[in-house]
């Protein structure tokens, strides 16, 4: 078998460009605004994470540069490599509908509002991963983003847009 046909040559070409995207993306966080005496940059979080995924992108590189080099029948990085083709995949068919319900979530996020929007988009997901039980849908997909809202919104006083379900903030306003 060519070693460009297994997992680990694929898992090679993967960690490379998730490593330049990850070096990109901690990049970026250098030119938060600074905020003077406070012990928490607003860039710490976004670092610390960029860091913690590189950690594992070179272990994933590391990994696949010994299964290439060995190329042990044993090992399951050396076995054929799946395909990508969207047509063969349903798992690539089913990320990439995610990746589009995502960008649906961003369009919809500001007339729907952030309950309604994210209510929908829940319950398309909870049903694409294989949950059928429309009332633990319902329940999941409403009362999650709500109950998320009340937090940011009266705990947290952080003000996300209800769309066409401002009334409801009224309603609280009014409690």
């Amino acid at each position: 078998m060519k070693k460009t046909q297994t997992k680990a040559f694929a898992n090679l070409v993967a960690s490379v460009i998730l490593l330049v995207f990850e070096i990109w993306a901690y990049v970026q966080t250098l030119g938060f605004k600074v905020v003077k005496k406070a012990a928490v940059q607003p860039a710490t979080f976004p670092q610390v994470m960029c860091i913690g995924m590189m950690v594992f992108t070179i272990i994933l590189l590391i990994q696949s540069l010994i299964s290439l080099k060995k190329m042990d029948p044993d090992d399951p990085n050396t076995q054929p490599a799946a395909s990508i083709n969207v047509l063969k995949n349903k798992g690539v068919q089913a990320g990439l509908f995610v990746i589009v319900l995502c960008i649906l979530y961003v369009a919809l996020f500001k007339t729907l509002g952030y309950v309604l929007a994210s209510a929908i988009i829940a319950a398309v997901i909870m049903w694409l991963i294989g949950k059928r039980d429309i009332r633990q849908i319902l329940l999941v997909s409403v009362l999650v983003p709500l109950a998320m809202w009340l937090v940011f919104y009266k705990l947290l006083t952080v003000n996300i847009p209800m769309g066409i379900l401002e009334p409801l903030k009224d309603l609280i306003d009014m409690i």
